[in-house]
């Protein structure tokens, strides 16, 4: 499977964190608020000023849907994607791993894991607590 994610000057830094196995978002520093996916404005207070930090990898299962079908060839089915909100606050688009998909249910605890990628960065996925 090809792994082509790219990477730009906004996600950089989130992308170079995860060599290191640590999950961060991005934190107003204007008004403190945090946020996921990685933007140019923070979606709080419209401000620029943004930096990155940690999280501790901790959330709880929003939402999720077992995919049976794969979207491209390669893809091992079934998968769960999931809405994982964490304890911090921001909410990641994920999937999750480590259980039948059957297993899974809404407020369940989950902490990060990670899946490697060729290039030494990681993708955050998310187990059981």
């Amino acid at each position: 499977m090809n792994e082509e994610i790219p990477v730009d000057g906004v996600t950089r830094p989130w992308w170079e964190a995860t060599r290191e196995r640590r999950l961060t978002v991005q934190r107003c520093l204007e008004c403190g608020h945090r946020q996921h996916y990685p933007r140019a404005l923070c979606t709080g207070c419209g401000g620029t000023a943004l930096d990155f930090t940690d999280v501790s990898g901790r959330g709880t299962v929003d939402s999720f849907t077992v995919v049976h079908r794969a979207p491209r060839p390669g893809l091992e089915t079934p998968y769960v994607v999931a809405r994982v909100r964490l304890a911090e606050g921001p909410i990641l688009l994920t999937r999750l791993v480590g259980a039948d998909p059957s297993a899974w249910t809404c407020d369940e605890p989950v902490r990060v894991a990670w899946r490697p990628l060729p290039d030494g960065r990681h993708l955050p996925v998310f187990a059981k607590e």
